[in-house]
Order: C-alpha cells, then structure tokens, then sequence
C-alpha cells in the first residue's frame, strides 16, 4: 500500500556522548518539526538547548508509549511532522520507538530515518575483531538462569556479536560469557566518544581481572565461535529454539525472519525449526 498524504515520523539519531556527534541534517528536522517525542525531555532539552532548537517536546519512554502512541499517530494523520529521538543513538534499538513505528507504518505514513552515532557500530569496528558480518543482541536477560540460556543460544555464532549491559550487571554477564562461551577476544567499551571513554581489548578472562568498580553503560564485543569448532546441531533442543525464537521476536524481529534467523543459525529448515517450536509449546 502507499503511504497517505500526511505528516512524517523521523527517527532521528542523537549523540552517544560528545554533542559534536549529530549530523546538520538531523540538526534541520529537529528545528523543523512540530513536535520532538523524546524518551527523557530533561536529557534531550539540554541537546537542544545546547544547538539553540526550541521545538516543543514531549515525552515518549518505555512506561507512556503504550497510551500516548494513538494521540502521536492521530497527529501525524493531521499533517505533523514529528521527531522521535531517544537519550543517546537510534530510536528503537534497544529504545523505545518500536511501537510508535509499527503504528505509524500500519496508518500508511511516511516513516523516514535520519542515521547517526551508534554504540554498537562504534565499538565493533575498533574492537578489531571481524566487521563483514555481525549479530547485534541487545541487552542480555538479568536474571542468572535466563542469561545462561541466552547465552547458550549464542554459544555456536559465528559472527562477531555486540550486546550491551548495565554496569551492575556487567561482571555476571563477563563471569557467564567465560563459563559458556569460553576466554573469547573481547572488547569492552564504556561512555564512549565522551571524555574518558575507554575500550579495553583482551581475553575476558583478563578483563574479569582487571574490572573494578565499573560506572556507565556498556558496550560488549565478543569474538564468534572460531571457524576450528564444529556447530553441533545435535545438541539443539526444542526447548531452546522455542527460547531463541522468543528472544528474536521480543526484540522487533517477525515470526517468518525470526524462524529463518534460527534456521540459518543451526543449520536447519524453517519447517523444521516451525515443527520444534510447536513441539516445545505443546510439551
């Protein structure tokens, strides 16, 4: 279907620390829009302030979106032009904005993205681990068991993966990773682009060593499984497709690419991983 003559939604990256990190065209469409929705209007404020923009803002985080999406997206079909940013990066990844997406998208309006700073792609391509293909994981679960299962479903990628973690978090993830995943290459990167930014590239055994007292959100790149160890597809249960699948589709990813994701993953067809996870809900 085409898209309806209406307003426009922009996804509009901001800085993961330094100010300077924006580009001139998100600097226009800030300017220019109706309406800034922002996942903390106080954080956000200060970005404007500091680029003199005086856009009014509103506030759209993981605990309001449920009830304000409906009113944002009924003012985009009244010719709004509305600017969605988040604290630090892309709107949606690992943020909120995923919903407001999906609605305005389902309402047939035009949804533009206006790239800048990442995290992830930040830390990956200084980590010197390889870059041609990566998987991108979010933040890991927090309690112990879930965290062990998700990282297990890890366990046999190949691809270099990037997460993110919270600082209290952090050392049970790194403590986890080693018990499951092995002493991969690691880097670790924290507060970057800002003023102490620090990326710390060693075994993870070395950086469990090292680590003391950490402060601010984490960036986590791990080597893949080396080439030298075969994927055992025999070890593949129900069960823990049924987990995989569930960890993909929460984070945004549809039920047809979630299933050909697992299928790549594990060697397997897409009907025959839709058979195992039909096994494992009616077990």
């Amino acid at each position: 279907m085409s898209e309806t003559a209406a307003g426009t939604l922009f996804l509009v990256a901001t800085p993961i620390g330094n100010l300077e990190d924006i580009s001139l065209r998100a600097l226009r469409v800030l300017r220019e829009a109706d309406l800034v929705a922002a996942e903390d209007t106080r954080h956000t404020g200060k970005l404007l302030h500091h680029y003199d923009i005086r856009t009014p803002t509103t506030s759209l985080h993981e605990h309001n979106e449920h009830e304000k999406v409906p009113a944002l997206v009924d003012r985009l079909r009244a010719g709004a032009r509305i600017a969605l940013v988040t604290d630090a990066g892309t709107p949606s990844i690992s943020d909120p904005g995923y919903r407001l997406t999906k609605a305005a998208i389902d309402a047939r309006i035009r949804v533009e993205a206006i790239p800048g700073a990442s995290a992830v792609m930040a830390a990956l391509v200084a980590s010197g681990l390889p870059t041609d293909s990566f998987v991108f994981a979010g933040f890991p679960p927090p309690k112990p068991k879930a965290r062990a299962a998700w990282l297990e479903a890890l366990r046999q990628e190949r691809r270099t993966l990037v997460v993110f973690e919270a600082p209290h978090r952090i050392r049970e993830t790194l403590t986890d990773a080693f018990r499951i995943l092995g002493d991969r290459q690691v880097a670790i990167g924290r507060e970057l682009t800002k003023l102490h930014e620090e990326l710390v590239r060693s075994p993870i055994s070395v950086v469990l060593e090292q680590l003391s007292d950490p402060r601010g959100e984490f960036t986590i790149v791990i080597a893949g499984m080396a080439e030298g160890d075969p994927i055992d597809t025999s070890q593949t249960t129900d069960n823990q497709l049924l987990t995989e699948f569930g960890h993909l589709t929460e984070s945004g990813l549809g039920r047809r690419d979630a299933l050909n994701e697992l299928a790549a993953r594990h060697g397997l067809r897409s009907r025959e991983v839709f058979a195992a996870i039909d096994r494992a809900r009616r077990s």
